[in-house]
């Protein structure tokens, strides 16, 4: 089997499974674990994959994104602890924006029920989640759905956030890093959520550590551009300084 052969199965398996282990793909490709180390690596610096002790994890592009069921499954005790750190910063907010993506999803599901809110959102599943809460108004907005994410984008999602003030939005990324800030595989998905940094005074990130470091295609927010990342402990203490260097507070949970 050709190199760029075996690394396009490694690639496949790594996007079907979420992840692919060392020792399982040399023994399913009859190679040494040395090789696939090799092929681990330069996938790696290809941007493919990420490597993680004895295996890798799919790095989200603009031809490959992960779906709900695949969110709703991975990480999901440290996206609960997240959700309820962020929710824990809503402050005196009134209007509050919810990100498409589980762990924004989670963050609505955490929010106060015994005060007045209106929360914006383009995810189905945030909306359905908070509907029937009396004290929470909801505003949907509508555009085409994405049935990957149940979430709506284009021009009428855009023009609804522009004619908006809202007091603090959650957003969620499929990577962020200190070089390339904010980011996420389809331009459509990343236009609103730019929209939402520009119409928000407060913005909170809420992400898993998997997060970090990433890069995918559509760039739409600077790190510096939020007061809070709210992630879990396994974004290291040094790496939590370095984003904090750039403005946020950084919160473990």
């Amino acid at each position: 089997m050709q190199a760029d052969e075996r690394q396009r199965r490694i690639l496949a398996r790594a996007r079907a499974n979420g992840r692919v282990d060392v020792g399982d793909v040399a023994a399913e490709l009859d190679v040494a674990p040395e090789t696939v180390r090799r092929d681990l690596k330069l996938l790696d610096q290809h941007g493919l994959v990420r490597r993680t002790h004895g295996g890798a994890v799919p790095v989200e592009t603009a031809g490959y994104e992960t779906g709900i069921a695949y969110r709703a499954t991975s990480h999901l005790p440290e996206k609960r602890r997240i959700a309820r750190a962020a929710a824990d910063r809503l402050g005196d907010a009134e209007t509050v924006f919810v990100d498409e993506g589980f762990t924004p999803q989670l963050v609505a599901e955490a929010l106060p029920t015994d005060r007045p809110l209106t929360v914006v959102t383009a995810s189905l599943p945030a909306a359905a989640a908070l509907s029937g809460t009396p004290s929470v108004t909801v505003l949907l907005l509508g555009g085409r759905l994405r049935g990957h994410t149940l979430a709506t984008v284009d021009h009428w999602v855009l023009r609804m956030l522009g004619e908006m003030v809202i007091d603090l939005a959650y957003l969620g990324a499929n990577g962020i890093s200190r070089e390339h800030g904010l980011t996420t595989p389809d331009p459509a998905v990343g236009a609103v959520k730019a929209k939402a940094v520009a119409v928000s005074r407060r913005r909170v990130f809420v992400g898993v550590h998997t997060k970090f470091g990433v890069s995918s295609f559509s760039r739409f927010a600077d790190v510096a551009d939020f007061e809070a990342i709210v992630t879990d402990p396994g974004l290291s203490t040094a790496d939590s300084q370095r984003y904090a260097v750039l403005g946020p507070k950084v919160i473990r949970v």
